[in-house]
Order: structure tokens, then C-alpha cells, then sequence
């Protein structure tokens, strides 16, 4: 909400000043149209003008230029500027807390892991070196065996971007049955991937000799892909009309891209996303709510670090959430084996905990926190996600 709120006032900071900047530009012009309307009468004379004449001229133009008011109207213009770009670094002030160091907590990581995740994270770049000097450096030898996994990836991913798709094609062969485990339909996008790009730069025989070497195999269990690839060797030549164009789009390289480097990831034990630009950006979105958090606590002169679960939910997009978790909206605390999610007869969930409180231990019905409903702990059924 805070990010919106200081993109809403810097846009309207931005159109303020693209205004205030258009107005001005009418300004100068207007002043130069007057001027260069005087110098044309002053020139358009061919006889030398009389004093008179000239004096006449020069006051006109005077009198048009007093009303317009130029210097009045920039300075108008200048402090209307000045009071829309004074107020932005107040809300900026507000909404930006320079002192991160509050939301600072001390946690004891495993030094061995952190640095295995940022050398993963090198490597993921292609940095290769830098994650080897890490390595060395940080004494995590046992590091070094993703490397090759890593730089296999990234020599696919660099022959990808000049539309070389060998080395990723040997990777799927090497892997095909693995990748079916997976129901991965990897290898018919790369074959369709090199096709399109026959149709677009090759002839129709070229076309229809690829089709039928690598396309047809996958034929019976993707009849009608197959079928709107076929189609599209009738138009070469002629591809602006053809009614599957969008198969050609750009972004069906990216898209292969993306789940090219999901399955690989997923075969050599390792996550798509670096676990580093995972923490970061998870540590960014639920930062505002950390240092809010801080700076109530500190006014009640309450230490924050000090807490072992957090009074208020720190809210998180859909990409980061992993698995399904519950939180029973009674006690706060997190399901787990021990202490499982129960589902009530009127649908409502709560942590068995919960129940057993509310029900003395099971000796007494009891209310539903949410509803009119009673029930007894040995109507609740466990319920698993």
C-alpha cells in the first residue's frame, strides 16, 4: 500500500512538472513570436525606417510583451514547481524509514548453508568465478559439485539466446525418460521451437522434411499441436496471413526458456528460483511491516526482538508461499503434527489445541468462536493439507 501511495505522488509530482514545464514552453514561444513579428515588420520595409516608425514598432511590441507578463507567469510557474517537488521528499521521508537496522533480528544461520545458497546463486548468474573464489575462500569444498550442474545450464541457456537449440536438445535426449516421469513435453517445444523457425527462414520442402523426421513421433498424443504446425508449411512465404502467426511470437523462446530451466533445476535437486533472490524479495515485501512493528513496540518501550512469534501477519505474495500451512485464528499458532487443523460440524477450523481448551478437554460441549454452533471435541475431524 505504501509503495502505491508514493507511486501515486510521484506521478502526480511528474505530471505536475510535465504541465508546469509545457506552460512554460508556451510562454517562450509566445515571446518569440512577438519578437520575430517586430523584427518581420522591422525587415519588411525596404526603404530605412524613420526613427518614428521604428519607435512605434518597439512599442507595440513592448505593450504586447507587458501583456503577457512573462517573467510573472514563469515565476508563477517556477513556485508552483517548487511546492509539488518540496512535498515529495516529506512523503518519501514517511514512507521510507532510513533505519532498516530496526526490523534487524539476530538469528543463528548455518554459515555452512548460507554460503552454499550465495555460491548457488553465483553460479545461477554465470558467475562462475566469483562462486569459485567464494568456495575456496569460505572453505565449502562439498560446494563445488553443483557447479558443473550449473554450467551445463548456463552454456543452454547462452546457445538459447542466439536460437541454438543443440545443446539443449542433447540434454532432453539424454534425459527423455526422466523428463516423461515428469510429463514434461519439453522436447516437442524445442522440435516445434526449431520448425517455426524453418517455416520463417527455410523453404517448404526444408519444413515438411523437419515435420516428418522430428514432429511426426510425437503426432498421436498431440494431434491437433501437430496439425497447426503442419498448416503453418502451406504459407511460407507468405506468414503475415497465416492463421496460426502467434505460434512465432517471440515469447514462445521465453516461455521455453523459463520451463526448460525448471525442469533441469528440478532433475539435479535444486529450485527453480535462486533461494537468495527468494529471501531478498521476501525480506523487501515484508519489510514495511517489520519496521511498523518495531516502532510500535518501541514507543510502549517493549523489545520486539525479544518475542518469539510475531502479533501481526507479515502478508506475503502468492509466489512465496510453498506449501499449504494453517493458523489457527484462536490461539495464533501454526499447525503441525502435534497439534493439527479440526474441522468443526459447521465448517469452521481451529488448531485441536483450541478445541481441547475450549472444551475442557473434551468434557463439555462448547461454542464455536465464529458462530452460534455448539459441538464436542469428539465431532471435529482432522483435516490434512
Amino acid at each position: 500500500m505504501e509503495l502505491n501511495t508514493t507511486k501515486d505522488a510521484f506521478d502526480h509530482v511528474a505530471k505536475r512538472q510535465k504541465l508546469s514545464s509545457s506552460k512554460s514552453q508556451e510562454v517562450v514561444d509566445r515571446v518569440g513570436h512577438e519578437i520575430e513579428q517586430a523584427l518581420a515588420k522591422i525587415q519588411a520595409s525596404n526603404d530605412p525606417l524613420s526613427p518614428i516608425d521604428l519607435k512605434s514598432i518597439l512599442t507595440e511590441l513592448k505593450l504586447k510583451l507587458n501583456t503577457i507578463g512573462p517573467l510573472h507567469q514563469l515565476e508563477g510557474l517556477q513556485k508552483e514547481r517548487n511546492i509539488n517537488l518540496s512535498k515529495y521528499p516529506k512523503l518519501l521521508e514517511k514512507s521510507f524509514n532510513p533505519d532498516i537496522s530496526k526490523a534487524y533480528r539476530n538469528v543463528d544461520f548455518d554459515f555452512h548453508i548460507v554460503n552454499q545458497i550465495i555460491a548457488s546463486h553465483f553460479y545461477r548468474q554465470g558467475l562462475f568465478d566469483l562462486g569459485d573464489c567464494l568456495i575456496k575462500e569460505a572453505g565449502e569444498p562439498e560446494a563445488i559439485a553443483i557447479r558443473s550442474h550449473f554450467l551445463e545450464m548456463y552454456q543452454i541457456l547462452e546457445a538459447l539466446k542466439v536460437k541454438n537449440l543443440e545443446p539443449a536438445l542433447n540434454w532432453i535426449t539424454a534425459n527423455r525418460e526422466k523428463l516423461k516421469q515428469n510429463g514434461s513435453t519439453l522436447e516437442l517445444k524445442l522440435h516445434r521451437l526449431q520448425f517455426l523457425e524453418i517455416i520463417q527462414n527455410g523453404t517448404k520442402a526444408d519444413a515438411l522434411s523437419y515435420a516428418r523426421t522430428y514432429l511426426s513421433p510425437f503426432a498421436s498424443l498431440h494431434m491437433n499441436e501437430f496439425q497447426r504446425l503442419v498448416v503453418c508449411i502451406i504459407w511460407v512465404g507468405k506468414l503475415d496471413s497465416c492463421p496460426h502467426a502467434e505460434l512465432m511470437a517471440p515469447a514462445h523462446w521465453e516461455e521455453f526458456t523459463v520451463e526448460l530451466t525448471q525442469h533441469f533445476c528440478r532433475l539435479v535437486g535444486q529450485s527453480s528460483p535462486s533461494p537468495l533472490s527468494v529471501a531478498i524479495t521476501a525480506g523487501i515485501e515484508g519489510l514495511p511491516t517489520l519496521l511498523k512493528l518495531a516502532n510500535v513496540m518501541a514507543v510502549k518501550k517493549q523489545e520486539w526482538l525479544a518475542i518469539k512469534q510475531l502479533p501481526v501477519p507479515v502478508e506475503l505474495g502468492k509466489e512465496f508461499q510453498f506449501h499449504s500451512i494453517f493458523v489457527c485464528p484462536v490461539s495464533r499458532d501454526q499447525g503441525s503434527e502435534e497439534n493439527p487443523p479440526m474441522l468443526m460440524p459447521c465448517l469452521h477450523v481451529l488448531c485441536k489445541q483450541s478445541i481441547m481448551k475450549l472444551s475442557k478437554s473434551s468434557s463439555r460441549t462448547f461454542k464455536c468462536p465464529y458462530c452460534p454452533t455448539e459441538a464436542s471435541a469428539a465431532q471435529c475431524r482432522q483435516l490434512y493439507f
